[in-house]
């Protein structure tokens, strides 16, 4: 499953804490999201969803992936409702080893979209890890490899062609 471009995250992300915000709402009898004032209940009752959901995700060890249901993108969604949430930061910081290693599997298992899907989302959360810049260099390193690969293919596919040729023009 391909990501959207990363300017149709955002709004994908916002999509979903809204329709959290919404089923939040419901759930609690509450019809008076558009009183003044009501912003900023709801966007706790929002976090608190979020962080429910991202639970549920750890849970089923659902770190990165799928993408749009998996605990690293709730969380990053509770940041953009609460930048200062605690909790969220915590989170994200202490899953970092193992959302690493579930990129370096991707990359290994040469899925490599989703492997940089993956990589942009952590990238979300810490721009400033060296690790993450690693693992984007064995990311493009991959890349490489598959793409002499399928060059290899080709070319031994032209060649096979071409003797056939020959090999129909000499009878």
């Amino acid at each position: 499953m391909r990501l959207p471009d990363p300017a149709l995250r955002r709004p994908l992300r916002w999509s979903i804490a809204t329709l959290c915000l919404l089923v939040g709402l419901a759930g609690c009898g509450r019809h008076d999201a558009a009183a003044p004032g009501a912003s900023a209940g709801g966007d706790q009752d929002g976090v608190s969803i979020l962080l429910n959901l991202a639970d549920q995700a750890l849970a089923e060890h659902r770190l990165v992936a799928p993408a749009g249901a998996n605990a690293y993108e709730f969380y990053l969604s509770v940041l953009e409702l609460d930048p200062a949430n605690a909790v969220a930061r915590q989170h994200l910081g202490e899953q970092m080893p193992d959302a690493m290693a579930a990129v370096e599997q991707a990359i290994n298992a040469r899925q490599l979209d989703e492997a940089e899907r993956e990589l942009r989302l952590l990238r979300e959360a810490d721009s400033s890890n060296f690790t993450l810049s690693l693992l984007a260099g064995k990311l493009d390193a991959q890349r490489m490899i598959v793409v002499r690969e399928d060059e290899a293919r080709a070319a031994a596919i032209r060649a096979k062609a071409e003797a056939a040729e020959e090999a129909a023009a000499a009878r």
